[in-house]
């Protein structure tokens, strides 16, 4: 079984920064892409940050130049840096890897619970 747990949300004011993490654990054989995406009230989930296994990077225009997604392939982490952090940021932040493990022939697709993100002053 393989879960991913994210951490470092919270309450910052316009302009702060916050470091998402999020850990892999379990049975894996290989991780993938790691992505975060996030959901606003009343909004579909969307497409914030990728990056491949091998350190290739995306990025939503929303977040350009005040996100960067890293990964510590090690430690099965992935991260998200957000800086200069604007009210529309709040959302809940998911974090979601193609893993595949020793038990599934082929990898699938896992998400985490998410962790909440308010941007207010």
């Amino acid at each position: 079984q393989v879960q991913l747990v994210e951490s470092g949300g919270g309450l910052v004011q316009p302009g702060g920064s916050l470091r998402l993490s999020c850990v892999a654990s379990g049975s894996i054989s290989k991780i993938y892409v790691m992505n975060w995406y996030r959901q606003a009230p009343g909004k579909q989930r969307e497409l914030v940050a990728v990056i491949t296994s091998a350190g290739s990077t995306n990025y939503a225009d929303s977040v350009k130049g005040r996100a960067t997604i890293s990964r510590d392939n090690a430690k099965n982490t992935v991260y998200l840096q957000m800086n200069s952090l604007k009210p529309e940021d709040t959302a809940v932040y998911y974090c979601n890897a193609i893993i595949a493990t020793p038990s599934i022939r082929n990898p699938y697709n896992y998400w985490g619970q998410g962790t909440q993100v308010t941007v207010s002053s």
